[in-house]
């Protein structure tokens, strides 16, 4: 029972995320293009690393978990 109710809120949550992008998408294109993304492109290879860009999400998801987990509980 609990991991229906797990898959149905993960659910859930892509369709907001996807909403977000959608309606948001054109507007977020500083994200991946920020100091600390490395890009390397040359003739045959093409190497891209968003550091910075991930740490950001990192945090955020990590906050927004911690929300969600003291509602919850």
């Amino acid at each position: 029972m609990d991991i229906g109710k797990s898959i149905i809120f993960l659910g859930f949550s892509l369709i907001c995320v996807g909403c977000f992008f959608y309606l948001l998408g054109d507007r977020m294109n500083w994200f991946g293009n920020l100091l600390g993304d490395f890009k390397y492109e040359s003739k045959n290879i093409r190497v891209y690393m968003p550091i910075t860009s991930m740490l950001i999400l990192s945090v955020f998801l990590t906050i927004i978990i911690n929300v969600i987990l003291k509602y919850f509980k």
